[in-house]
């Protein structure tokens, strides 16, 4: 079984340009618009790896990490922040809050799986 990558990002754009790379790459992918939706999906689904971005309608990337590591049996998996800030401050909050990674958009989809693997390796 592939492992699941849950994706949450308000752009349509940016989920379809994840969701061709992870595909690509063997992932199973399911999809989020936002933090509200994300946290949503867990309800359903535990992802082997959550990637989102931080600026979103409703439930931002920060509430997300947050969310997510105040459960128990979710507080384990990787999440990567993938975004188009690269502000000092926001990825410490990120990493405080969390976050397992960073990496700026726009992506590499080679280094992104390489990011990936790295990060579920050690999960």
């Amino acid at each position: 079984m592939a492992p699941l990558v849950l994706t949450v990002d308000d752009s349509r754009t940016m989920r379809q340009m994840l969701k061709a790379a992870l595909e690509d790459a063997g992932y199973d992918v399911i999809q989020a618009s936002d933090g509200v939706e994300g946290v949503r999906s867990l309800d359903e689904v535990t992802p082997d790896l959550i990637i989102t971005d931080i600026n979103m309608p409703r439930l931002d990337g920060f509430g997300l990490i947050e969310h997510v590591r105040m459960q128990p049996e979710r507080s384990s998996i990787p999440i990567l922040v993938l975004t188009t800030e690269s502000d000092a401050a926001k990825k410490d909050r990120a990493r405080q809050a969390g976050a397992s990674g960073w990496i700026v958009k726009p992506f590499d989809p080679v280094k992104l799986v390489s990011a990936i693997r790295r990060v579920i390796s050690v999960a």
